[in-house]
């Protein structure tokens, strides 16, 4: 591979992951700088790999590089920062009505609150598949978690917070 190839390679992986794993990181740390940090040494990682050690697939690979550099970050400052729910984005609603936004957007805000308070473990495969999008087998890799238990917790998870968000009678979070 040439440099040339290499840096087309670099740029078309930051363009199509960079935003995703900023804000995979700062969802870990809480912490927008120390996530900016763990995602450029997770290209200039990338960068440095010579021919015969590129990754099979680009996207695990990158998320647990930028994983654990949070954590060994994390480790070496040792502080943690809270995750704080105003920090996450926010999606917009598909609502055509305000009262329909509004809706929307209180039931984003409920979601939030739920998720934040959930343990790091299930926060963080919440994020994966549902924020970044991530298959079961690409978080496996990230996490190092079997397939098989990554569904069970999501499960889990997913059945605790409908049931704190029930009082909606299956109506809007989660329904």
């Amino acid at each position: 591979m040439t440099d040339s190839d290499k840096k087309r390679q670099i740029a078309e992986a930051l363009a199509q992951y960079e935003g995703a794993l900023l804000r995979y990181a700062t969802g870990l740390c809480g912490h927008g700088d120390i996530a900016r940090d763990a995602v450029q040494d997770a290209f200039i990682k990338l960068w440095s790999l010579g021919p015969a050690d590129q990754p099979q697939q680009l996207r695990p690979w990158l998320y647990t590089v930028v994983r654990n550099r949070v954590y060994e970050i994390l480790r070496k400052d040792k502080r943690m920062f809270p995750t704080d729910p105003a920090r996450l984005p926010q999606h917009e609603g598909t609502a055509s009505h305000p009262a329909d936004e509004l809706r929307a957007a209180e039931e984003a805000q409920q979601l939030q609150r739920l998720v934040a308070v959930l343990p790091e473990r299930e926060r963080e495969l919440i994020r994966l598949k549902y924020q970044d999008g991530l298959s079961y087998q690409e978080m496996s890799g990230v996490t190092g978690l079997s397939i098989s238990h990554i569904g069970v917790i999501l499960h889990k998870t997913i059945k605790a917070l409908r049931q704190q968000a029930g009082r909606n009678d299956g109506q809007g979070v989660l329904a």
